[in-house]
C-alpha cells in the first residue's frame, strides 16, 4: 500500500487524552457556543458589509465559554471547551455560508427580491451542504496529510493553553469584554451625535485643502469596529488599504473626473468617480484571486488523486458513519434544488451542476485553508460565476445564486475540516462535533438573518455606511458577464483590463522569497477602491496603534491584542444593529 494511503497507529498529533468519563456534547457547551458565535456571526455581517472581511468565531468562542463558566466555578472541561468552539465556528461563519455578506445583497442591488423566508431555508440548506462535503475528506486531509490548518490548530492550542493558564484566559475574556462594552457605547453615543464618529475637521479649521480631501473621501472617521481590524490584520494587509485608497481615491478618480469619464458627484455610482474606480477595484479582487487559485493547481491534483477512505467507521465508533454524510448530502441537495428553483428560478437540471461543481471546489478550498490558512471563498465563487456565465449566459440571478452554493459550501467545508481539526489534536469525537456543527449551524441563522434584515433595512446597501464591497464584486462580475465591456463607463475597460494584469501579476511576484514581503495584497488593494478611504485610514491608525504597542510591551501585545480588536469589532458590530433598530424606528439623531 502506497505510503500517503497508510495511517499511522499511534498519531503523534495528539495532544490531549481525554479522561475516562470526561464530558463532550452536552447542553452547555453547545449553548455556549451557539449564543457566542452568533453573536460573532451578526457582527460579521456588519463588519463585512463595511470592509468585505469577516473574522472567525472558534477562538473567541472557546476563551469566552471557558471564562464564564470559570467566574461561576463550574468550569467546561476540554471536550465541552472544544464542542462550544465548535458550534461556535459554525454559527460565527453562517454570515459567510448563507451568502449574507455578497450573493444574497448582489441581488438585491441588482433589483432582485428576496424574501426573509427563503433567505432561513435557503442558509441551513447551502451551509448543510458545505459540511457534508467536508465530512469525506476528513481522514485523508487530518489523519493521513496532517495538513496544519493553522487556525484548527491554533484552537487547540488556545484550549490546553488556558487550562494550564486559566489566569490568562480569563484575563482576555475581562480586556475583550471591557473593549466590546467601551466601543459599544461609543457606537450607541454616535447615533445621537454623529459627529463623535466623523469630526468635521474641514468645518472647524476651515483649511481648503482639508474641505478637498474629505470631498474625496479623506477625512477623520472614528470607527472602533475598523480600527480593532486594523491591530488584527496584520501591516501587509493594513499597507496595501492605505495604498490602495491613495492610488484609487486620491490619483484615478480625480483623473476620471478631470478627464470627463466620470463627469458626475465624487461619490455617485452612476457617472461619478466611486463608480468609475470600482471596475479596477474588481478586477484587482477578481484576477488574484483566480490566478492565486490556478497557481494552486497542485492542490487541485493532490486533491482528487489521493485516496480517501470512506469507510473509517468500521474500525473507530466515534467516526462519522457514511451513512450520515451520504444521507445529509443527499437531503441537502435536495432541499437546495428545491428552494433554488422556488425563491431564484434556477431551474432543476441547473442546481445539478452547481452541486457537485461546488462540491469538488469546496474540496480545493478545504486543502487551501489546510495548506496556507486561507479560504479562497471568493475565488471558488468567481469560478463557478464564469461557468455558469456560459451554461445561463445573461442571467444574472442564476449567475449569483449558482455561484452562492460554491460560496457557501466552501464556506462551511473548510470551517468544519478546522473544527475536525481541533477535536483530532484533542482525541474528541468527530461523531460529536458534526452534531455541534449542524446545530451550530441552525442557531447562526437565527440571528444572522434578521441582523442581516436590520441591517440592510437601516443603512442604505451599497451607501457609504454600508458599500458591501464583496457583494459590489459579486455583481460587477455578473453584470460584466450579461452585457461585456461595452456596458462599461469611458475608459473603463481599459482600466479594468490594467488592473486585472496588475492582479494576475501578484501572486506570481509572491512566489519570490525576496519579493514577497513588498508585494501588496491585491484583495485589501482592490477593495480600497470600493469602500471610502476613511475606512481604509481608521484601520492604518489601528495599525499605528499597533506598532506603538509593539515597541512599548510587546509581550502585552502578543497575549491581549486579539482580545481587544475582538471587543472593538464585537462591540461597534453589535450595537450597530441596535442603531440600525433604532433608525428603522425613526430615532433622530440629537445634533
Amino acid at each position: 500500500m502506497p505510503e500517503n494511503e497508510t495511517v499511522p497507529t499511534v498519531d503523534s498529533d495528539i495532544k490531549y487524552t481525554p479522561q475516562p468519563g470526561e464530558r463532550q456534547l452536552t447542553a452547555r457547551a453547545l449553548i455556549a457556543g451557539c449564543l457566542v458565535g452568533s453573536v460573532v456571526s451578526c457582527t460579521n455581517i456588519y463588519i463585512a458589509l463595511k470592509i468585505g472581511w469577516s473574522f472567525g468565531a472558534s477562538i473567541i468562542t472557546a476563551v469566552l465559554s471557558y471564562s464564564i463558566f470559570s467566574w461561576f466555578n463550574n468550569k467546561l472541561s476540554v471536550m465541552e471547551t472544544n464542542i462550544a468552539q465548535t458550534a461556535g465556528s459554525a454559527a460565527g461563519y453562517m454570515s459567510t455560508a448563507a451568502g449574507l455578506v455578497a450573493p444574497i445583497p448582489a441581488m438585491i442591488m441588482l433589483g432582485y427580491e428576496v424574501s426573509f423566508p427563503s433567505l432561513f431555508m435557503w442558509a441551513v440548506a447551502v451551509a448543510f451542504l458545505g459540511v457534508f462535503f467536508a465530512v469525506p475528506l476528513r481522514r485523508q486531509y487530518v489523519e493521513v496529510e496532517k495538513l496544519r490548518f493553522p487556525t484548527g490548530t491554533a484552537a487547540a492550542e488556545t484550549i490546553l493553553a488556558m487550562y494550564s493558564e486559566a489566569g490568562d484566559a480569563v484575563l482576555k475574556a475581562r480586556v475583550l469584554l471591557w473593549s466590546a462594552l467601551g466601543a459599544g457605547l461609543f457606537t450607541l453615543a454616535y447615533k445621537f451625535f454623529p459627529q463623535l464618529e466623523e469630526p468635521p475637521l474641514e468645518e472647524w479649521l476651515g483649511w481648503g485643502m482639508l474641505a478637498t480631501a474629505a470631498a474625496w473621501g479623506f477625512k477623520l472617521y472614528i470607527g472602533p469596529s475598523l480600527f480593532g481590524a486594523g491591530l488584527l490584520i496584520g501591516p501587509r494587509v493594513v499597507w496595501s488599504l492605505l495604498a490602495g485608497a491613495v492610488l484609487g481615491w486620491a490619483i484615478l478618480g480625480p483623473i476620471a473626473q478631470s478627464q470627463g469619464w466620470a463627469p458626475g458627484e465624487n461619490m455617485s455610482y452612476a457617472d461619478g468617480a466611486k463608480g468609475w474606480i470600482l471596475w479596477p477595484g474588481v478586477a484587482i479582487m477578481v484576477c488574484e484571486s483566480l490566478m492565486a487559485l490556478a497557481l494552486s493547481w497542485r492542490t487541485f491534483v493532490r486533491t482528487f488523486t489521493t485516496k480517501t477512505s470512506l469507510g473509517e467507521a468500521a474500525a473507530d465508533p466515534e467516526a462519522i458513519p457514511n451513512s450520515w454524510w451520504i444521507g445529509g448530502l443527499m437531503a441537502g441537495s435536495i432541499v437546495t434544488i428545491i428552494l433554488a428553483d422556488y425563491t431564484f428560478n434556477i431551474p432543476w437540471y441547473l442546481t445539478i451542476v452547481a452541486i457537485p461543481l461546488s462540491a469538488v471546489l469546496a474540496s480545493v478550498a478545504v486543502r487551501s485553508l489546510g495548506e496556507t490558512d486561507i479560504n479562497p471563498v471568493g475565488g471558488v465563487g468567481k469560478v463557478t460565476q464564469l461557468v455558469f456565465g456560459g451554461i445561463a449566459p445573461g442571467q444574472m440571478d442564476i449567475n449569483l445564486m449558482a455561484a452562492a452554493i460554491t460560496g457557501g459550501g466552501a464556506s462551511q467545508a473548510a470551517d468544519m475540516m478546522q473544527d475536525l481539526k481541533t477535536g483530532h489534536l484533542l482525541g474528541a469525537s468527530p461523531r460529536k462535533q458534526l452534531v455541534a456543527q449542524l446545530i451550530g449551524n441552525c442557531a447562526g441563522v437565527l440571528f444572522a438573518v434578521p441582523a442581516y434584515w436590520l441591517i440592510t433595512s437601516g443603512y442604505e446597501l451599497g451607501g457609504s455606511d454600508i458599500p458591501a464591497p464583496a457583494a459590489q464584486a459579486w455583481k460587477a462580475m455578473a453584470e460584466l458577464l450579461a452585457d461585456g465591456l461595452g456596458a462599461l463607463p469611458p475608459m473603463a475597460p481599459q482600466a479594468l483590463l490594467i488592473a486585472a494584469c496588475v492582479g494576475a501579476i501578484l501572486p506570481l511576484l509572491r512566489r519570490s522569497a525576496a519579493l514577497r514581503p513588498y508585494i501588496p495584497n491585491g484583495l485589501a488593494l482592490g477593495i480600497a477602491f470600493i469602500i471610502p478611504p476613511y475606512y481604509s485610514l481608521v484601520m492604518f491608525y489601528g495599525l499605528v496603534a499597533w506598532y506603538i504597542w509593539r515597541w512599548i510591551n510587546p509581550a502585552a501585545l502578543e497575549k491581549l491584542s486579539y482580545a481587544v480588536a475582538a471587543g472593538l469589532i464585537a462591540g461597534e458590530g453589535l450595537m450597530g444593529i441596535v442603531n440600525a433598530a433604532l433608525t428603522i424606528l425613526g430615532v433622530k439623531p440629537l445634533t
